[in-house]
């Protein structure tokens, strides 16, 4: 009897530490969730704004777009051909291991048919908190567009609106099969206590630039 209330109450303590450990994780995400309701778009009932921020991700061996990369940047095309956006930021990592995002981003977008003087690279966009606490301090973006995949979308939103900046989400196109984005939707669910735990503390970003006044004047421009 004493061994089965015993292994009854390493249930319960088991039980509890599960509904924890759950509830820890899943605070941030719900973070990044109830940050980003109501700013969250499709394609074609996006909002307006100046600037159309698309998040790198790697590109393949031959330096081309990956194939959600290249999602992304049609997205962000169409913004431009619709009027919805005026002038794209790119933000990747110029140093990547799969090759230099920003400059593959911006040929991709050439290709596309955006003016290459409507489009701006930040090749220090490590991550999704640099990409946005950059965009504010380095090229002085106060509204944006945000545009990546429904996985990542939230916490994107989240970051850039936690930083000050007037952002709404615009979900890209995915050539994508349903393993990668189910495996890609866990990734982000953990991700989301990373980005909790930048915003809660301030982070700067992993490489600081001073002012760069190119996006003011692909505006001028646009």
């Amino acid at each position: 009897m004493r061994l089965v209330r015993h292994r009854r109450r390493l249930l319960l303590l088991f039980a509890a530490i599960v509904v924890a450990a759950l509830f820890v994780v899943s605070t941030p995400w719900a973070w990044t969730v109830i940050s980003a309701h109501g700013h969250v778009h499709d394609e074609a009932d996006a909002p307006t704004a100046d600037v159309a921020i698309v998040l790198g991700t790697e590109v393949t061996l031959d330096g081309t777009p990956s194939p959600r990369l290249a999602g992304r940047l049609e997205t962000a095309a169409e913004l431009v051909k619709s009027g919805r956006a005026r002038v794209v930021l790119v933000s990747g990592d110029s140093h990547g291991g799969s090759g230099d995002e920003p400059a593959a981003m911006a040929a991709y977008l050439t290709k596309l048919g955006v003016d290459a003087q409507r489009i701006v690279t930040d090749p220090y966009g490590l991550d999704t908190y640099d990409t946005c606490i950059r965009a504010r301090d380095v090229y002085g973006v106060t509204r944006a567009l945000v545009v990546t995949q429904s996985y990542h979308v939230d916490r994107a939103v989240t970051l850039c609106r936690h930083l000050g900046i007037d952002a709404d989400g615009v979900i890209a196109r995915c050539h994508c099969p349903t393993r990668l984005l189910v495996e890609k939707s866990v990734r982000d669910y953990f991700a989301s206590g990373k980005a909790a735990w930048d915003a809660a503390r301030n982070r700067p970003p992993a490489i600081s630039s001073p002012k760069d006044t190119s996006l003011q004047q692909a505006l001028q421009g646009a």
